[in-house]
């Protein structure tokens, strides 16, 4: 697979003050095969620790922060001389080890010549708990499911993915048909990469399912594993909701609608560590557009999305046959299914905080506000055809933004400030801008 994140970690390796790089996402979405196929591509060696399976490595890095002994312990282990400008070290599963953390602060103040790449199940809860995290010895990197263009190269339509990135409107109008059959087909698979894999692979929709659920059965079980009986219950009920919770008209997360009674200090330790895991994106409310966004961010007012569009599908039990039913996919429960798709897209992009705006009287609503540069751009998201935009009309009227974005089926046009990018295109958001 071609990831854009490869592009990312060449960029890190020719940096001048490069620090070893945590690797951050959910678990599944590939960190590990990004970083073996980054050193099979970019280093002559690779010197590769999981700290879940290496108990003897596991206790020199807990009892030493002795670089030259660390760098002694893995040649040792892996039986590989190393060499700081050809070898890559990669420390998996770091969340098994949360002393070797601590070790990188000192590979990056005593021996920064060594490249080294870290990733972890769980990695955003683990760094929470107390350990001598490095702070600013280190760069972070975020891995999310594929977008729509890796999608796209991934099932052999690179011609489709070229001219999106191209921004050639003449062909894509041209093709237009034929790429949201496409998409249609992403909203079901998803981006998970052992899913697109095996769509490739089969293309079995009954086999990308059961992939599919097998993940979200490992996510539960997650839940149990690593918090407290207590917990667990609360995740789940979170998790579970919200289908239910994206299917309403106005999407606003309601702790009552997980079960009657259900109150915020019950459930906000569980909305935290779904986050903090990467398997939900937490979107809060604004009411004023103004810089910087998240000075006026609503924390007590958000809505709560999966990580990927076909892990959603999936918890939804969406069926299959809504790919050739017409442009149903696209208005699935009042539209959920598009606008997961839309902010999986612009996180992918951006990695920016993204929020949504409301109307102090909460009569309009905007599905998404970003910051890009020193603009804040607002985004209708419509999954019909029907391109009636009377909340962007007012929030317009209110603020006169220079560029306002509604994204649709329709095809690519400017109209005095008002960009209409097509839902294939909203990934190249910032470029088209």
């Amino acid at each position: 697979m071609d990831r854009i994140a490869l592009k990312q970690l060449k960029e890190w390796k020719n940096k001048k003050n490069r620090k070893p790089l945590i690797i951050q996402g959910a678990r599944q979405v590939g960190k590990t095969w990004l970083m073996k196929e980054f050193g099979s591509q970019e280093y002559k060696k690779i010197v590769y620790v999981s700290f879940d399976r290496n108990e003897s490595l596991k206790a020199t890095f807990t009892n030493t922060v002795d670089v030259s002994v660390l760098i002694a312990a893995l040649e040792i282990d892996s039986g590989i001389k190393i060499t700081a400008k050809d070898t890559l070290i990669i420390l998996d599963e770091i969340q098994e080890c949360p002393e070797a953390l601590t070790t990188l602060k000192y590979f990056n103040e005593n021996a920064p010549e060594f490249h080294i790449l870290v990733a972890g199940s769980l990695l955003g809860v683990s760094l929470h708990k107390g350990t001598g995290f490095p702070v600013g010895k280190v760069d972070f990197m975020t891995l999310y499911p594929l977008n729509f263009i890796e999608f796209l190269n991934a099932i052999g339509e690179d011609r489709f993915s070229k001219i999106i990135e191209e921004k050639n409107y003449e062909l894509i109008s041209s093709f237009a048909e034929k790429i949201t059959y496409l998409l249609k087909h992403y909203y079901y698979i998803g981006g998970m990469p052992e899913v697109v894999q095996n769509y490739v692979n089969e293309k079995d929709y009954n086999e990308v399912r059961k992939l599919q659920e097998n993940i979200l059965i490992s996510y539960e079980q997650d839940f149990s594993k690593h918090t407290s009986p207590y917990m667990a219950e609360k995740i789940r009920g979170l998790w579970n909701s919200i289908p239910s919770q994206l299917a309403k008209e106005n999407k606003k997360f309601v702790y009552g609608a997980i079960k009657q009674g259900a109150r915020a200090k019950e459930y906000k330790e569980g909305i935290n560590w779904l986050r903090d895991s990467g398997l939900i994106y937490k979107v809060n409310r604004i009411t004023k557009p103004d810089l910087p966004i998240k000075a006026y961010e609503d924390l007590e007012a958000f809505k709560l999305y999966l990580m990927d569009v076909g892990l959603l599908g999936a918890l939804s039990n969406l069926s299959a046959k809504t790919i050739i039913d017409g442009d149903r996919i696209f208005t699935e429960f009042k539209g959920s299914l598009t606008e997961q798709y839309v902010l999986q897209q612009l996180k992918s992009e951006s990695k920016k905080s993204v929020n949504y705006w409301t109307s102090r009287s909460n009569v309009a609503e905007l599905d998404f506000v970003v910051q890009i540069d020193n603009n804040v751009v607002p985004i209708e998201v419509k999954a019909e055809t029907n391109l009636k935009a009377k909340s962007l009309a007012q929030y317009r009227k209110e603020y006169n933004p220079a560029k306002v974005v509604r994204t649709s089926l329709a095809n690519f046009r400017i109209d005095d400030g008002l960009y209409n990018i097509p839902l294939y295109m909203i990934g190249q958001l910032e470029s088209i801008l």
